[in-house]
C-alpha cells in the first residue's frame, strides 16, 4: 500500500509548494497583512491568538426574511465602525459561502471581492483614524451550519415549524457576514420578517412587532443595548408557546415548540430561585433586559447561552413519570451562570475558554449546594474528579494554543475547559473562604464588564485582595498540564503515639507536567474526636509523622474535597468499615464503598447490602449498587434482586441496571418482574434493554411490544432497539424497519438515526444484501442530517462492496464536509472486510489508474513550474 501511495502524494505536495509561493508572492503585492495571514497558518498551524482589529465596530444592524421552504436567508447587515489606529484602505469581513450582491458604504468603495470564505472592502480613499463610518451588505446564503431549518420538508411536525442559529465558536459567518472573533464588542439590533403567525425571538429587549402590509410578514426587531461579542447573536423564530414569570421587573420566559408545551414547566420551574442565587451569591447583578429559555430540536449542544436568552435542546425536557432521574436544573444553571460568565465578561480568545465554561460549570455545582445542600454539592464535584482522573496521560495546559480549530477546545479539551476549569475555580474558593472569592469574582466582572478577559485578569484581583501570590497555583495547575497523582500509604507507632504517612507523587514528571506543591488536608477520627493536619506537598517522595493520642479509627484524606489531585489510599479493613459507619460524611462513605468493590468475602457484600438498602444519601446507595455489580458473585447479585424498592428513581435505576447486565440464571425472571411492575418508562428501559442476553419466547415478546409501546420521546421502543441489535439477529431487522416505516414520526432524530444503524449491524452478514442496500441508500440525502449520516455509517456497517460508487461521490465534498468524512469511513470499513483475493482483482486497475494519474501530474508540475520561472523572469 506504501508504494502505491509513495510517488503520487509527493507529486502533488511540490505541485502545491509551487502554487502557494506563487500565490504568496501575488497576494504580497496587494496587501502584505493578507500574505502574512497565508504564511502564519502553514509556518505555525498550531498557534492560535487572537485576531488583530483594524477597526472599532461599534453598532451592527441585521435584517432576515428565512425562507422556511427553501432553507435560504435574505439579509442586509449594517456595521458602524471607525478606524482604530491607522487610516483603513482595505477592511475584511468573514464571511462563508455567502451570495452577495450589494455592498454600500458612507465612503466611496473602489470594490470589493467575495471570496467564499471572505469579504473584502477596498476604499477609494483611506478612513481616517478614528472617522465613523457605515458599511451595508446585502446578500442571501443557504447556510450550512449556523442557522439552522426545522420544517415539515425535512420531517418535522408543520406545527413546530421553526429556525434556530448557533455562533459559538465560529458559526456566525455562514449566516451573515461579520468579525466572527471573541475580541470585538458591539451593540446590535435583530429584525426578522416571518409569516404573522409565528413568533420571533432574539437578544435584549423587544423594540417593535408589525404586520408588513405589503408582504404580509410580521416584522420584529429585537435590540440589544449593550455590548457583546459576536456569536453571542441569536434568532429563533418560528411556533412556540410561553411560560412567563418575574423576577423583581426582569421577565423570565420558557418557549418551547407547541408539541413540547405539556412539559415545559418541568425544566422552567427552578429559573427563578437559580436567578435570586446568582444575584446574590455573584454580587453583581443580571446584565440583560430579559431571561428567555427557548427548547429548538435537534440543537447540536446541550444549551447555549446568547445574551438575555439561551437556547436549549429539546432533549432536557422531561415528563414527571420519569421522577428524578431527569433533570434540567445542571443545564438550566449553566446557561444562566453564563449571562456572567461569558455574556458580561468573555474569554479573549479560545485557548482563555475555561473563564466561560469552566465558571458555568462550577456556578452551577454552587446552585446544587445551595439548593440541595452539601451533599450534592460534593457528589458532583467528585464525579468530576474521577473524569480528570481517567486522563492520566494528560500533556495539555487548561490555556492551550495548540488546538487545530477552535471546537477542538469545547470537545477534544472540554474536559479542561469545563471540568478542570470548575476545579481550579474550587480550588480558589476553598483557599480564600467564600467571601474573599465572592469579593474577588464581584471585581474580576465589574472591572472588566463588557469586554474580554484573560487568565491573568483573574490572578491579579486574586492577588490584589489576599495579598498571597497565586503565581504557582497558576502555573502548575493552569499554565501547566494535569493535577497531582498521590500514592499514600499509612502505618501506626503505638509505642510513640505516630502516625506515618508516606506520600508519593506518580506523575510522569517532563516539561509539560510538573512537580507539585500543594497543601493536602488530612483528617484523623478517633474516641469521637477529629484532628485536623495539612500537609505541604513539595517532593516526589515525603514521609509525615503526626502525633496522636491513640490509633485513628479513620484517616481520611482531602476529607471536605478541596484539592484537585487523583489519590491512591487504601486504609487498613478495619479503619474502612468505620469510614462506611459515619453518618455525618457522605462522601467518605461512597469512598469507602468503592475500596470494597474488589472483595468478594461475605462480610463485605453484607456491609454494603447495609448501604444499598438504608444509606442516607442516594449516592452512596448508587455506589454500593455499582460495586455489588463488579463483585459479580451470586451472592451479590442476590443483594442486588433483594434491592429493587427503592424510594429514589436513581437508585433503583441503577440496581436494574445492574441486574440487567448479569448473565445469572434468575436475572431474566427478576427483569420479567420488574416490568410487570414498574412504571417509570427510563427504568423500564434499562430492564428493556437487559433482555437483548436471551433468546426465550417471552422474552421476544416482551420486546416486541415495547417496540410499539408509546413513551415520551419513545424512550421504550428506542431501548428495544438496542436490545434488537445486541441480539445479532437478522430476523431482527423486519422488525426494526416495519416500526420505523409504520411509527417513523414518534421517533426522534437521534432514535431514528440509532434504528438505521442497527438495521446496518443487523444486515451484515446477511448473504443477500440488495434489499438492505437500496433501503439503506434511500436516506443518505435525508434532509436531517443525522439520519443521512448514520445511513452513510450503516452502509459501511452493511458490508457490501456494490456500495463504494453511491460513497465515492461524496468525495468530491468540501474537505472536512461530515458526509465526506463519513462516506470515507465507510468506504474503508467495507474495503477492510473484504479477502485478499477481492483486492488482487482490482489491485492491476488501481496501478493503471496510479500511472495515469502521475503522468497527468507531472504534465501540470511543468507547467506550473514553466510559469513560476516566467514570473521570476519578469521580477525587476
Amino acid at each position: 500500500m506504501i508504494h502505491r501511495i509513495f510517488i503520487p502524494v509527493i507529486i502533488i505536495t511540490l505541485a502545491l509548494n509551487v502554487l502557494c509561493v506563487a500565490k504568496a508572492e501575488h497576494i504580497h503585492g496587494i496587501h502584505c497583512s493578507h500574505g502574512a495571514s497565508v504564511w502564519s497558518s502553514i509556518d505555525s498551524p498550531s498557534q492560535r491568538y487572537a485576531p488583530d482589529r483594524a477597526v472599532d465596530i461599534q453598532h451592527f444592524e441585521l435584517d432576515v426574511t428565512p425562507d422556511f421552504k427553501n432553507r435560504r436567508v435574505l439579509g442586509k447587515a449594517t456595521f458602524t465602525f471607525q478606524p482604530i489606529l491607522r487610516p483603513l484602505k482595505e477592511l475584511r469581513l468573514d464571511a462563508h459561502d455567502l451570495d452577495i450582491q450589494k455592498v454600500i458604504s458612507s465612503f466611496d468603495i473602489t470594490a470589493w471581492q467575495n471570496t467564499d470564505r471572505a469579504l473584502i472592502v477596498t476604499f477609494k480613499k483611506p478612513i481616517d483614524f478614528k472617522t465613523k463610518a457605515t458599511l451595508t451588505v446585502t446578500y442571501e446564503a443557504e447556510p450550512k451550519k449556523g442557522l439552522y431549518f426545522r420544517t415539515p420538508e425535512m420531517g418535522y411536525d408543520p406545527g413546530d415549524t421553526h429556525i434556530w442559529t448557533q455562533g459559538e465558536s465560529i458559526e456566525a459567518r455562514h449566516w451573515f457576514p461579520c468579525f466572527d472573533a471573541p475580541n470585538e464588542f458591539f451593540t446590535s439590533t435583530m429584525t426578522c420578517r416571518v409569516p404573522a403567525d409565528m413568533t420571533v425571538l432574539s437578544n435584549g429587549r423587544k423594540t417593535s412587532d408589525t404586520i408588513d402590509e405589503k408582504t404580509k410578514l410580521r416584522v420584529v426587531k429585537w435590540s440589544q443595548e449593550k455590548p457583546h461579542v459576536n456569536y453571542l447573536i441569536t434568532l429563533v423564530a418560528g411556533y412556540f408557546k410561553r411560560l412567563e414569570e418575574k423576577h423583581g421587573e426582569l421577565s423570565m420566559s420558557f418557549w418551547t415548540a407547541p408539541s413540547d408545551f405539556a412539559n415545559a414547566a418541568n425544566s422552567f420551574r427552578y429559573t427563578k430561585e437559580c436567578m435570586e442565587y446568582f444575584e446574590k451569591e455573584i454580587g453583581v447583578p443580571y446584565p440583560w433586559a430579559k431571561y428567555d429559555q427557548v427548547t429548538v430540536q435537534d440543537f447540536h449542544w446541550g444549551g447555549m447561552e446568547n445574551t438575555s436568552i439561551s437556547t436549549l435542546n429539546a432533549s432536557t425536557l422531561f415528563s414527571i413519570e420519569t421522577e428524578n432521574i431527569r433533570s434540567s436544573q445542571g443545564l438550566m444553571a449553566h446557561e444562566l451562570a453564563h449571562q456572567w460568565f461569558g455574556d458580561l465578561v468573555t474569554c479573549k480568545d479560545w485557548s482563555h475558554l475555561w473563564l466561560n465554561e469552566g465558571f458555568a460549570s462550577y456556578y452551577t455545582h454552587l446552585f446544587a449546594r445551595h439548593k440541595d445542600g452539601i451533599n450534592e454539592f460534593r457528589y458532583g464535584l467528585y464525579r468530576d474528579l474521577k473524569r480528570l482522573g481517567n486522563h492520566s496521560g494528560e500533556k495539555t495546559a487548561m490555556v492551550n494554543r495548540n488546538y487545530k480549530i477552535p471546537q477542538e477546545m469545547f470537545r477534544k479539551y472540554g474536559f479542561l475547559s469545563y471540568t478542570k476549569g470548575s476545579w481550579i475555580l474550587h480550588m480558589l474558593r476553598s483557599q480564600l473562604g467564600p467571601d474573599l472569592f465572592r469579593k474577588c469574582v464581584k471585581t474580576y466582572l465589574n472591572r472588566h464588564k463588557h469586554g474580554n478577559v484573560v487568565t491573568e485578569d483573574l490572578r491579579s484581583i486574586i492577588e490584589e485582595y489576599s495579598g498571597r501570590s497565586f503565581d504557582r497555583f497558576f502555573d502548575q495547575y493552569v499554565f501547566h498540564a494535569h493535577h497531582p497523582e498521590l500514592k499514600i500509604s499509612y502505618a501506626w507507632d503505638e509505642k510513640a503515639k505516630l502516625a506515618k504517612l508516606s506520600v508519593q507523587q506518580t506523575q510522569k514528571i517532563d516539561d509539560n507536567v510538573l512537580l507539585f506543591h500543594v497543601a493536602l488536608p488530612v483528617r484523623f477520627k478517633t474516641g469521637g474526636k477529629s484532628f485536623d493536619q495539612i500537609l505541604p506537598i513539595t517532593k516526589i517522595s515525603e514521609d509525615f509523622y503526626l502525633p496522636l493520642p491513640k490509633a485513628p479509627e479513620i484517616i481520611r484524606i482531602d476529607p471536605d474535597l478541596t484539592l484537585l489531585a487523583k489519590i491512591s489510599f487504601t486504609p487498613p479493613t478495619e479503619q474502612i468499615h468505620a469510614q462506611l459507619s459515619d453518618d455525618t460524611d457522605a462522601l467518605g462513605r461512597e469512598q469507602a464503598v468503592e475500596l470494597l468493590e474488589k472483595r468478594k468475602d461475605k462480610t463485605t457484600i453484607e456491609k454494603l447490602k447495609q448501604v444499598l438498602q438504608n444509606d442516607s444519601f442516594y449516592g452512596v446507595r448508587i455506589a454500593a449498587s455499582k460495586a455489588l455489580r463488579k463483585i459479580a458473585s451470586d451472592a451479590a447479585y442476590e443483594t442486588l434482586s433483594q434491592s429493587t424498592e427503592q424510594p429514589n428513581a436513581k437508585v433503583r435505576s441503577q440496581v436494574v441496571s445492574d441486574i440487567a447486565s448479569q448473565p445469572k440464571p434468575n436475572a431474566l425472571k427478576q427483569l420479567k418482574r420488574i416490568l410487570s411492575t414498574e412504571k417509570n418508562p427510563s427504568i423500564r428501559a434499562r430492564a428493556i434493554n437487559g433482555l437483548a442476553g436471551y433468546d426465550d419466547k417471552h422474552s421476544n415478546k416482551l420486546l416486541h411490544q415495547a417496540l410499539g409501546q408509546a413513551s415520551f420521546r419513545n424512550q421504550i421502543a428506542d431501548a428495544a432497539i438496542i436490545a434488537l441489535r445486541k441480539q445479532d439477529k437478522p430476523s431482527n431487522i423486519a422488525k426494526i424497519q416495519t416500526i420505523i416505516e409504520e411509527q417513523g414520526n414518534k421517533f426522534t432524530t437521534n432514535g431514528y438515526a440509532n434504528a438505521i444503524r442497527a438495521i446496518g449491524f443487523l444486515g451484515r452478514n446477511q448473504k443477500q444484501k440488495n434489499n438492505l442496500r437500496e433501503f439503506l441508500i434511500s436516506y443518505i440525502h435525508n434532509p436531517k442530517r443525522r439520519v443521512a449520516l448514520a445511513a452513510i455509517e450503516s452502509l459501511g456497517q452493511l458490508g457490501d462492496p456494490r456500495v463504494i460508487a453511491t460513497l465515492e461521490k461524496f468525495s468530491h465534498n468540501a474537505k472536512g464536509d461530515p458526509f465526506r468524512k463519513a462516506a470515507e469511513q465507510a468506504i474503508e470499513k467495507i474495503r477492510s472486510t473484504r479477502k485478499p483475493a477481492d483486492d488482487y482483482k482490482n489491485l492491476r486497475k488501481e496501478v493503471t489508474h496510479l500511472k495515469q494519474s502521475n503522468s497527468k501530474l507531472s504534465k501540470e508540475l511543468n507547467t506550473l513550474k514553466k510559469r513560476f520561472d516566467t514570473v521570476l523572469d519578469k521580477k525587476p
